[in-house]
Parts: structure tokens; sequence; C-alpha cells
């Protein structure tokens, strides 16, 4: 009997799911926090490729994309736009507004779900800019972290594809490194393995640093095999060592559970050898990932039994739900790393992703060569490696195609450069009609050389900050809102002495005043000026209060994060009673999230009011922004813990104690 042809539809998928919310209004000027980082006594002993790797313009900022910290905890049910492709044998669910995310890759013939589906969507702040969700598979650009895409819509289409097969292609302009990409999904009518063909753009004269790892979340309590010998590891000390795979330190790594803290393990997949990486179970089934030799990158992350790792879990889920590890690809040894992408040029490759069923025997016996050796034979029998360089091949013509039936839609920033710079980008096409709000002023800017006076008080909007539009905006009349855009690309390009000029410039005739006043206290705080910079804090947020029209969301949402950075600007001098007044002007639904209420339990220790400080504590708040590696809480505990150990609810540490 002929296989049925596959095929392509909507559907609304219905999950409990935390709102996203609004963006942080207020232009992230702070260096980039990202936890992946090593210090320099680590890449002087390590391979000199890779140490020029780490080495090659790694990101500072998260300019000009925007904080994502206005999400909360409380779920409901919501219905979520997605897209399923499905044939006799799989059926693949994906969800174009939280950043194409694969959410489902469910195995018809045995009836499971190969990767780990999250029962929920909850954000929490992993992704560079904040707002990320855990489960399925995640395409990740830009740089080292989760992509700033995690939680935005892209754009989507179909079009026909190899022997007819339809593909669905996923797309948009990744503002970081401003690159294009797009990531084409489709199953062959008679195939388990589901192709995802990927291809990055740079349509710039210059080259750029690329990063792109593909991250596969798998039931933890399966083992891990990858046609590696050795490793390097990295566990959140900022270290960077060579360990021997699979035990390393007495322990079998490649069984998730088996260790106590979270961890990365990237692996030495020699050049010679097929690139690929599973998650089997007790029967010796499971998920493989295999692609073109392009992405020779595999990693494992995973979460630890301690009690840390098992909160982290919880937080990302529901408890009970199980945990999750991560199979990884990338296009470096080690997500510390970006590539070089010359001007002009593009780099691609294919991914599959499928069943795989191998003996249980040596697949979790004691001899790790024997592990490898059945499950690369099983891959071998039942995806060649010549099969797939021929999937890419069969693909390659068709990247140009142009999208026949569009399904989804993006942000309007790829349409921006395109209008700009007149990109000729065949197959990923940034229609003028997808131009918004946030791209309205830029556009002026660019048709008539002057950038638009706002048409009523709000907050501004975006800034962009690459060298083409801080030239336009160096030549434009200078009006306060340009100035105050100028200041912080000149910030973002390192000219720093330069951007305080341009926003003081501008505070004379500005209308509001408050965005230049945080602007310039950011930069005393970083210049080490901690009084001034709490004085000007204190201005902005008294002139934010008299100004701001409305308690909608957009004005609630800056009055919070302008609040929480003046109330912290405060207790670092120690002035409590400015850091009350800041917490006085809140609205009263801000100061109820659990961020705020941990800063309420900082203020309150630092007016020595130490039982109320505790009783805060004891209400077991929940900071839904609680950064990946954080250590807030701890530290706090430590002060009004009075010597208890820190409560499971509040233990999100991620490395040993004492490190």
């Amino acid at each position: 009997m002929p296989s049925a042809a596959t095929t392509i539809r909507r559907e609304q998928l219905t999950l409990p799911a935390a709102e996203v919310g609004p963006d942080n209004p207020l232009p992230p000027l702070c260096p980039l926090d990202e936890v992946h980082e090593v210090d320099s006594r680590t890449l002087e002993g390590l391979p000199r490729a890779m140490a020029r790797q780490i080495g090659y313009e790694p990101l500072h900022s998260i300019l000009p994309a925007r904080l994502r910290d206005g999400y909360g905890r409380e779920r409901s049910e919501r219905a979520l736009d997605a897209l399923v492709l499905e044939n006799d044998h799989l059926r693949v669910t994906v969800l174009p507004g939280l950043g194409g995310r694969i959410h489902s890759l469910f195995h018809k013939a045995t009836g499971r779900e190969l990767l780990y589906r999250n029962p929920v969507v909850q954000p929490a702040s992993f992704a560079l800019n904040g707002a990320w969700f855990s489960g399925g598979i995640e395409w990740n650009i830009g740089a080292t972290g989760h992509t700033t895409l995690s939680c935005a819509p892209l754009h989507a289409a179909t079009l026909p594809g190899p022997d007819g097969t339809p593909i669905l292609r996923l797309w948009e302009w990744e503002r970081l490194r401003d690159l294009p990409f797009q990531v084409d999904l489709w199953l062959p009518a008679d195939s388990e393995f589901l192709y995802a063909g990927v291809r990055v753009r740079n349509p710039h004269e210059r080259p750029v640093p690329t990063y792109w790892w593909t991250n596969i979340a798998v039931p933890e309590e399966q083992r891990v095999l990858a046609p590696a010998e050795e490793a390097w590891h990295y566990g959140y000390e900022r270290t960077l060592r060579r360990v021997p795979v699979p035990v390393s330190d007495g322990v079998d790594r490649t069984y998730p559970q088996r260790s106590t803290h979270a961890a990365d393990y990237f692996y030495e997949v020699p050049a010679d050898r097929r690139p690929w990486i599973a998650s089997l179970d007790e029967r010796g089934q499971g998920l493989v990932q295999t692609s073109t030799g392009v992405l020779r990158g595999r990693k494992a992350f995973i979460w630890g039994s301690g009690p840390g790792g098992r909160r982290w879990q919880e937080w990302l889920t529901e408890p009970g739900t199980g945990g999750y590890a991560e199979i990884q690809a990338g296009l470096a040894r080690t997500q510390l790393e970006h590539v070089r992408l010359e001007a002009e040029s593009e780099i691609g490759w294919l991914e599959a992703y499928g069943p795989l069923a191998a003996d249980p025997g040596p697949v979790h016996g004691d001899d790790w060569a024997a592990a490898r050796a059945e499950t690369e034979d099983r891959l071998a029998k039942t995806l060649p490696g010549a099969a797939v360089d021929a999937a890419y091949a069969e693909w390659l013509p068709y990247a140009d195609h142009e999208p026949v039936e569009t399904l989804a839609t993006g942000s309007g920033w790829g349409a921006l450069e395109v209008l700009r710079a007149g990109h000729k980008l065949p197959g990923t096409p940034f229609e003028e009609s997808t131009l918004g709000p946030d791209q309205e002023p830029w556009r002026a800017l660019l048709d008539t050389g002057s950038f638009p006076a706002p048409r009523r008080v709000a907050p501004p909007g975006p800034s962009l900050v690459a060298t083409h539009w801080r030239d336009m905006l160096e030549t434009a009349p200078a009006e306060p809102l340009t100035e105050y855009h100028l200041g912080v690309a000149q910030w973002h390009a390192g000219d720093l002495a330069q951007a305080v000029r341009s926003w003081e410039r501008a505070l004379p005739l500005a209308p509001s005043l408050w965005p230049l006043l945080r602007c310039l206290a950011v930069a005393d705080r970083l210049g080490g000026n901690r009084e001034r910079a709490a004085q000007r804090y204190a201005e902005s947020f008294e002139d934010l209060v008299s100004e701001r029209r409305d308690t909608g969301e957009t004005w609630r949402a800056v009055t919070a994060a302008l609040g929480r950075e003046a109330i912290e600007a405060q207790l670092a001098i120690g002035d409590t009673e400015a850091a009350r007044r800041v917490w006085a002007g809140l609205h009263p639904s801000t100061r109820e999230r659990g961020r705020f209420r941990f800063l309420e339990a900082m203020l309150l220790l630092a007016e020595d009011r130490r039982e109320e400080a505790r009783a805060v504590l004891a209400e077991e708040f929940e900071v839904a922004d609680l950064r990946e590696g954080e250590e807030s809480l701890g530290t706090l505990w430590e002060k009004l813990g009075e010597g208890r150990p820190l409560p499971q609810h509040y233990d999100f540490r991620m490395r040993p104690t004492g490190n």
C-alpha cells in the first residue's frame, strides 16, 4: 500500500501557559549577564583554534533587542497557534509564535513522543534577553546562550520541496548580529525522519561572527550517546576542562541523573566521524539526531540530581511531570565560540531527527566503545550518512524558492533592513507589509533624514544601534528624541563619553527628562559614581511618576523597570529613605510581584527591620525572572536565615556549594 502524502496544516494547541508580557521599555545598557564565560587562565590552556573562536567578538550587549521580563508564573489555558507536519510515520508540531519551537515529535508506530514535551509554557530568564521556555527543539542563533527569539514570532510559510513534498519554512532577521536565517522542515512521504535544512546568510560587506546551536530536550532518564571519547566540561564555575567520556570523577556522566550539579559536556567528535547524538532508554529506544558535516559540535546539558537542579526542573514545568536533559548540535566544538561568516556569503546544513532502536545490552553496558558502535551501526542501517548528504543536495536548490502560502508573520525588522540596504534574499521575503509601529519612526528617518517627534507622551520606542543607523542619527536634526537614540547607539559602539554628551545635550529641550536621566544614571553607576547615579535615578523616577498618563501595560512596565533600578541604586549607597520613596511610587500590583517582594526584603534588611524582612521571606514568594545562575536568593537567606539551611523553595544553585 503506498504511503499517504505528507501534509502541513494549521491547528490550535491548548496548554497551561503564562503570558510572556510586555517588553522592558528601558534600553539594556548594562553589559550582558551571560553565565557561559571562562576566565583568562582557562583560555591559556585551550587548543589554539578554540581559544581564538572564544575570543572572536563575544557579545557584550543585547542591543538592539529589549529585555523580556514582564512575564509571571500564573498559568491559564491558552490556545497557541500550531503548524503540524504529518506523514504515515511522524507527527511534528511547531509553534511559530514561540521561536518556531518544535513542541512535539510523535512516532506513530510505537506511540512514543521522541522529545521531552513540556506540558506547560512557562517563561523563565534563560534567553539572552530574558523570556525562554523549556522542551522540544529550539533554534539558537545570535551568540552564546538562548536566542532572543525564544518567545518571539517567526515568519512561516509553505512551498513545494523535493519530489513535491511540502516544506514548512521558518525565517526571521536575527538582530544581534544582523543576519537573516531560515529553517526548512519537511517529511518525505515514506520517511521516519524529519529533515531540517538550515541556512544563515551574511548580506553585509564585512565578516560577521556567527553562532548556531540546535537544542533538543529529551527525558533525563535516558542515556546520551555520541561518537566521542572526550568532552569539554563546563560546570558554572567559569572553567572549561577536558574530561574522559563516559566516566569522569568516578561517575558515568552519560546518564544525566547520576550527576549532582548542572553541567555542559561538549563532545570531542573526531573530524573524520559522522556527527550524531542519541538519547536512548533502558530498552535501547529513543531519539537520534544527525547532520551533514558542517554542524560538527555535539553537547549534552544536564541539570543534575542536586536540590538546585531539581528546583529548576520544577520551576520550568509542573512538579511530578518528569525532568529533561538536552542533546545539542552546533557549528563549533563549544557554545562559547563564534565562527566567522565571510562577507556576502552563507552557511547551510541539514539535520535529521527520528526514532532509533538499538540492542539495550551494549547500549547500557560498561563498554563505551561497544555502546557507541551499536548505536552508530543502527543509525547507519536506519539512515545512512549518504542519505543525509543526498537529502541536503536535493533540498539546496529549493532554499531560494519563494514561499507560496503564508502561515504566520514575524517581526518587521527584516523588512526595514531590506528597505535600507536593498538586500536580495531569495526564499525569505521580508515584505514591506510587515512593518509595524516600532519600525515606523526608523522608516521615517530613512525616508526623510529626520527622526519624527512622538505624537503623544509615551516611553521612547526601541533604539537601533548598527553603524548605518548611528550614522543617520548623527546627521539628523538634533532633536531630543534623536539625541536619546543616538546616545544609545554610541553607548553600544563603546563611545561612552560621546553618548553621555548626547544625552546631556538633549536635556534642556526634552519634554520627557526621565529617559535621558535614566541613561545618565546607568553611565554613572557603571563608571563608579554611585552617589550621582542614585541622585539621577531618583530624579528620573520622580519625573516618570509625574509624567505617566495612565496605569496601562506600557506605563506600568516602565515604572516597574525604572523603579527596580532606582531602588537597587539607592540601596547600593545605603539611602533607604530614597529607596522607600521609590517603593511608594510603584503600582500596588507591581509590589506584589516576586522580584519586588525580594527587593522589599532587601529594603527592610537595609532599614534594620530584620524580622519584617524574614516575614517576607517566609511567604515563599517566587521571583519569576530569576536569571540562570543567579544566586541572590541564597545570598539574602545567608543574611537572614540565622544559619538555617537554604529552603528548597529558594535553592536554585547550579554549582557546588562554596565554588
